[in-house]
């Protein structure tokens, strides 16, 4: 059975919503495997199995958040030119931008040789102020349908190997 690999980071709660929302919209193709995983936790072996990926993490000071770089750092070397032209799609939460944060990990999926196969997207919060930046994220209804969306396409897409 092919696996979709959901890697995400969280701070505040919005790239989780993000996550189970694609998650939820994946598990409606029931010949696709999901698997949803914290950053922290993905092994080699993880990225390995899974046949995509989708990587969804917040902006962090105009860059990829601390955690999800980590990630990509721990795991690089030991998967090169294992996974080449698996697909991905990669989903950012931002207060005001995202740009940043979303240019880094294409240049990272480029670098892994990975196949952008949907639009990647920029969910924004518009938190601006100390204490809207540090407190619980909800995001809108908007927001967790795109996702959703996403995970949809992406999941029945792979199960018709389309990519």
């Amino acid at each position: 059975m092919k696996q979709l690999l959901i890697i995400f980071h969280s701070v505040t709660g919005g790239s989780e919503q993000i996550a189970q929302a694609v998650a939820q919209g994946a598990r409606t193709e029931p010949e696709i495997e999901v698997i949803l995983l914290q950053a922290q936790h993905v092994q080699p072996e993880h990225l390995r199995t899974a046949s995509g990926y989708v990587f969804i993490a917040p902006e962090m000071l105009g860059s990829l958040s601390g955690v999800m770089k980590d990630f990509f750092d721990r795991t690089f070397y030991q998967v090169l030119d294992e996974l080449n032209g698996r697909p991905y799609a990669a989903l950012i939460c931002a207060g005001s931008d995202g740009q940043g944060a979303l240019r880094q990990l294409e240049k990272i999926a480029t670098g892994w040789r990975l196949k952008k196969v949907a639009e990647s997207k920029v969910v924004l919060t518009r938190a601006q102020t100390k204490e809207q930046i540090l407190q619980s994220k909800t995001l809108d209804q908007d927001a967790l349908n795109t996702s959703e969306e996403l995970g949809v396409f992406f999941a029945s897409a792979l199960a018709l190997a389309v990519f």
